[in-house]
Parts: C-alpha cells; sequence; structure tokens
C-alpha cells in the first residue's frame, strides 16, 4: 500500500502497520517462546522492511504481553502484580519476601532487569500510584491469535486490514502529524501522550481509541526503557505516531490541498 503521508513527510524508515491475524506470515521475525526481549525491536525491524509476529507466548517481556493486548500480564509478573507495582516504582528490596524472590529468579534475569527489581524502575513514585496505572490501562484480548507487524508498503488492503499504522517520526515530522490529524476534524484535541509503555503506546491505547466514533492518535516511545532498547537499530531522534486505523484513512484523504503542500513544510524537508 502507498501511504500519501509518508510520500510528504519523508520518514526516514517506512510506516509499520499493526494486522491482526489468525496466520502466521511465512518467515516472520519471532521472539522464542519464553524468552525475553522488547517488542519493540520488532517493530524497528518492519521499519526496516522486514515482517515479524507475537503471540501469546512470545511477546517478550510481560508488559509487552499488555502492550500487544493478551490480557494482563503484569499477574504473571515475579510476585504477581505486586511485584510489578515495586518493580516500576520502589523496588522489591523492601517488600516482604521481595529479597528471596529476587535471588530465586536472578540466574533467569539480565543484570539490568535483575536490579531493576531489587531497586526499582522509579518510573512511578510508590507502588499504590503503580496500581492505578494498572487499573487505567486499557487492557483487553484481541480476537486473534497473532499481532503482524509489517511495512505498511507490503500491505495487500484487499486481503488485509492493519489496526493500526506506526510512523516514526523526527520531531518536525511529528509536528507534521499533529497538524494533519487535527486538520479536518473541527476540533483541536485529537493526538494523545499517554504515559505508558512503548509498546502500549502503539498497541493498546491506539485499539483503544479505534473503537471511539473519533479515534485519536497516540504518541509514543517516551518510554525510556524501550529508547535505551531500540537506539542501536533505528538512532536517538524519533518517537512513534500511532494512528488508528480509520483516522490514518482520514489523514491521508486530507493531504491533497493541506499544509503539506505548502512552502512552510517544504521548508523543513530541505536538508
Amino acid at each position: 500500500m502507498e501511504s500519501q503521508i509518508a510520500k510528504a513527510i519523508h520518514p526516514q524508515y517506512q510506516p509499520v502497520a499493526i494486522i491482526w491475524s489468525d496466520e502466521k506470515p511465512a518467515g516472520a521475525m519471532q521472539f522464542q517462546e519464553k524468552k525475553w526481549g522488547c517488542v519493540m525491536w520488532l517493530v524497528a525491524n518492519a521499519a526496516k522492511g522486514k515482517v515479524a509476529v507475537a503471540d501469546s507466548r512470545t511477546f517478550g517481556c510481560f508488559g509487552g504481553g499488555v502492550g500487544l493486548g493478551f490480557g494482563n500480564q503484569y499477574k504473571s509478573f515475579p510476585g504477581g502484580e505486586e511485584g510489578f507495582c515495586h518493580f516500576l516504582s520502589s523496588g522489591n528490596s523492601l517488600r516482604p519476601g521481595g529479597l528471596e524472590l529476587a535471588e530465586k529468579i536472578k540466574p533467569f534475569m539480565r543484570a539490568e532487569a535483575h536490579d531493576d527489581f531489587v531497586n526499582g524502575e522509579r518510573y512511578i513514585k510508590n507502588p499504590e500510584q503503580v496500581q492505578t496505572f494498572i487499573k487505567t490501562l486499557p487492557m483487553m484480548e484481541i480476537p486473534t491469535k497473532y499481532v503482524v507487524f509489517k511495512p505498511l508498503a507490503a500491505v495487500d488492503e484487499e486481503f488485509e486490514k492493519p489496526q493500526t499504522i506506526i510512523f516514526f517520526v523526527n520531531p518536525d515530522a511529528l509536528s507534521a502529524l499533529v497538524v494533519l490529524a487535527n486538520y479536518g476534524r473541527g476540533s483541536f484535541e485529537n493526538v494523545i501522550i499517554p504515559f505508558a509503555a512503548g509498546c502500549q503506546t502503539i498497541g493498546i491505547y491506539p485499539y483503544q481509541e479505534a473503537k471511539s466514533a473519533k479515534p485519536r492518535a497516540v504518541v509514543g516511545l517516551t518510554d525510556l526503557s524501550a529508547r535505551v532498547f531500540i537506539r542501536k537499530q533505528l538512532g536517538d531522534n524519533l518517537l512513534t505516531f500511532a494512528v488508528p486505523w480509520a483516522l490514518f484513512v482520514e489523514m491521508e484523504q486530507n493531504v491533497p490541498g493541506s499544509f503539506l503542500e505548502r512552502h512552510t513544510w517544504q521548508s523543513l524537508t530541505v536538508a
């Protein structure tokens, strides 16, 4: 599928389509079962032209399972939801049984992840607020076996319907996409930036927005951990802009005649 938006904003990497499917594409990249990995690695590889896939046993990490729509995977985190609440905030070292659990799981964790389990990522101030964060996430169980990440250019609209289109964008292109998302709406809060994992801002948040009569786009990759994990693949200067399919179609139709054909935008695309 050719994108008018991509032709106008000239992203460094290809837009990526998220497709729900009960069939696994031949030759698709996939994490090994029960092996750790960051979902954003899969998305980054799709942006570079490959096809990747995840299912309920190969989503890489607990947050990734949540983010892609495989239910509340935090219940399976070491120590359950309580263990995760301490992990994301102040750490498990002071929680009863926390250090004993940390020692037990140490052989199965990366050194950085184990340190975070003990001392906390400190992304939220305390475990109680993490519990509130979990309750506000739009968790869901998608109706298919697989989540497929595919370069948009390789999508056949006759046989495939994407759920979400993801752009990796620099500040100028992000600005253009924010303008375009608001361009034809008659309302002007059509883009959100929720606090969430990188995979959640391209997965369950756009999924949730897609249920709305006026779905909004979601800015992501403000997740510091995800940024560390993919910087060698894509560099340091990018955020994600995830667009529910209906909004993507609307934005595509609004490219002709818009600011994207005018001198201000075009001056920003000159190297």
